[in-house]
């Protein structure tokens, strides 16, 4: 049967049989179908109003290092933990890349009304959370089946057997190793590739140990929601106001800042974040004024970045739906949780009373030397009569 377009005509002397109506009515109802589909898209239509980064910095030297390591800080060019030209060029890259993505939505030059860098800060807190979750049994189920590997680690690394028991300690062990395979160092003879993999798993743990396995949700509050809280406060500024010229927010951080982030978030896979590695949120406003939420993750610059799915919503969540999940690990008191309390009020107060002594002290010699200068310069102009 020849195709015809709704308004042409069938052609005169054609007769159609029950199998051929049949499959006419499946065609025009999966071409009806697929019309309404197609409308419905383009009714659908989103534009990209906001975007929030938050990434890694590139590749460094190792920020320490192991006692027998002859690597030592006199071994690399800037010393320990210090950007290097491969670092520089995966954030050269990063950056062409996000120039590419938002062509067109960001000017083609630099506005400080468009972007805008903001450090991260630290909770107090963490210290006694990470003391109790190496203590804790989610912990030891954890490091067990590696307790042998873990015990082997003096002999070759100059640790003491006490030290090594310390998950801090593995990562500076892997980092020290990763940044001198990277640069194509020499490695001892014990740094095997299953050793450097049982290494990588290990960091792995004591990055979850962080954020994670004990006491999760209040770990999630006091760091990765805290960030979460300062997105959250900036996507909602801007689905208030369309007009602002606030486009772009980037926050530059950490392998932890990203962890702490997507743990809180409940999308970590696990993995400490790569080199310029990059989480991204994007605000979007479909044409009847509603406001949607992407998230996505950029961890290999030879693929685009990977879609994440908050739990509980879809690929593309309602701003409401998304803030309301979010909303747990957003502490309304964020110093009161994080143990500041009375003595971070106290010493608040003593740094202020000594600033308002310092303040009046300096007024006082201030007017003094006037005084002086006042006595002596009357000194000099006397005259005898």
């Amino acid at each position: 049967m020849s195709k015809h377009l709704p308004d042409q005509p069938v052609q005169r002397g054609y007769t159609m049989s029950p199998g051929s109506h049949s499959r006419w009515v499946l065609s025009s109802y999966f071409s009806l179908t697929l019309c309404f589909l197609v409308l419905g898209q383009i009714k659908a239509e989103k534009k990209l109003k906001f975007v929030v980064m938050v990434f890694r910095h590139g590749d460094r030297s190792p920020t320490k290092t192991y006692p027998k390591d002859k690597y030592q800080e006199d071994s690399w060019p800037d010393g320990f933990g210090q950007l290097t030209e491969l670092g520089m060029e995966q954030h050269f890259e990063l950056g062409k890349y996000m120039r590419k993505r938002y062509s067109g939505f960001l000017n083609e030059t630099y506005s400080r009304h468009e972007l805008l860098s903001m450090p991260l800060k630290n909770c107090p807190r963490y210290n006694q959370l990470q003391i109790e979750t190496y203590t804790s049994k989610e912990f030891s189920n954890l490091v067990e089946p590696y307790k042998d590997f873990i015990n082997s680690l003096p002999n070759m690394t100059g640790y003491s057997p006490k030290e090594i028991q310390d998950a801090y300690r593995w990562w500076i062990l892997y980092d020290a190793l990763l940044c001198e395979q990277i640069h194509n160092y020499s490695l001892p003879v014990w740094a095997t590739d299953d050793v450097l993999n049982k290494l990588s798993r290990l960091s792995d743990i004591g990055l979850a140990t962080i954020f994670g396995v004990y006491k999760h949700h209040e770990k999630s509050r006091l760091q990765g929601g805290v960030l979460m809280g300062s997105i959250i406060k900036n996507i909602s500024n801007a689905a208030r106001n369309a007009s602002s010229n606030l486009k772009l927010i980037m926050y530059s951080g950490h392998d932890t800042t990203i962890a702490s982030l997507q743990m809180a978030l409940n999308v970590s896979n696990g993995k400490i974040p790569p080199y310029a590695a990059c989480h991204i949120f994007e605000l979007y406003r479909g044409d009847q004024g509603e406001y949607t939420v992407e998230m996505y993750y950029r961890n290999d610059s030879s693929v685009d970045p990977y879609l994440v799915i908050l739990p509980g919503c879809s690929s593309s969540c309602p701003l409401a739906k998304f803030t309301e999940l979010s909303s747990s690990i957003i502490a309304e008191d964020w110093e009161k949780e994080c143990g500041v309390g009375v003595n971070g009020n106290k010493s608040s107060g003593a740094v202020v009373a000594l600033s308002i002594a310092v303040f009046f002290l300096s007024i006082a010699v201030f007017i003094m030397l006037i005084l002086y200068r006042s006595y002596r310069k009357g000194s000099l102009n006397y005259e005898t009569v």
